[in-house]
């Protein structure tokens, strides 16, 4: 499942869910990539609900999902969602859960923003969103986990080596480095720490 997955820079991915393409915080999106069926924001960010890349990725049936203040800056098919919630788009399992910050104020718990759970074929896809590690994590159930490494606004490679490992996902991606924050040093160092296995995707 892994190869389906296609980390675009940023905490930006792709996931190729069959014949529906998914977006998970589309930001920075060459030109003529391919269209979404679905696109996920965990926020309202500039880098995470970027309406000139979504407006590139959107067709007339695409589904976007996000937290309210994300939500109603886009027209169309939205759902609005917050922390807690499992509905069914296009055919896709999709859970939220909490993501927020402990020690900073960039991403407050009030704001309700998320990350995504997605079931792919049988597959739990964790997205966390800009987070901390926070206590939410360890009762997560996830076969792959893409976590921010880039400290400063989310968790450290530390942080998220011990956030993983809490959970234990059968394969860690490490994201949320090498743009605004974060370097692939930081990704470099939360393979290391971590007892779970980490692939570390290359930038499409």
């Amino acid at each position: 499942m892994i190869k389906n997955i296609h980390w675009l820079g940023h905490a930006s991915f792709r996931i190729d869910a069959g014949d529906k393409t998914i977006y998970i915080d589309p930001y920075r999106i060459r030109a003529g990539a391919l269209k979404a069926d679905i696109i996920l924001a965990t926020h309202d960010h500039f880098d995470h609900n970027s309406l000139e890349d979504i407006a590139k990725l959107k067709k007339e049936t695409t589904v976007i999902v996000a937290p309210a203040d994300a939500a109603k800056k886009h027209a169309g098919n939205v759902r609005s969602v917050e922390p807690g919630q499992t509905l069914t788009v296009e055919g896709i399992t999709v859970e939220t859960v909490p993501a927020y910050n402990t020690g900073k104020d960039f991403h407050p718990r009030k704001n309700k923003w998320v990350g995504y759970i997605l079931t792919v074929g049988g597959v739990r896809i964790y997205h966390a969103g800009d987070t901390d590690y926070i206590p939410e994590m360890d009762a997560l159930k996830a076969d792959i986990a893409m976590l921010p490494v880039g400290g400063t606004y989310t968790m450290t490679a530390e942080q998220a080596a011990r956030a993983v490992d809490s959970f234990k996902p059968k394969v860690a991606v490490p994201m949320h480095y090498n743009s605004i924050v974060g370097t692939a040093a930081d990704a470099d160092r939360f393979k290391r720490l971590c007892k779970t296995k980490v692939e570390i995707l290359q930038q499409e």
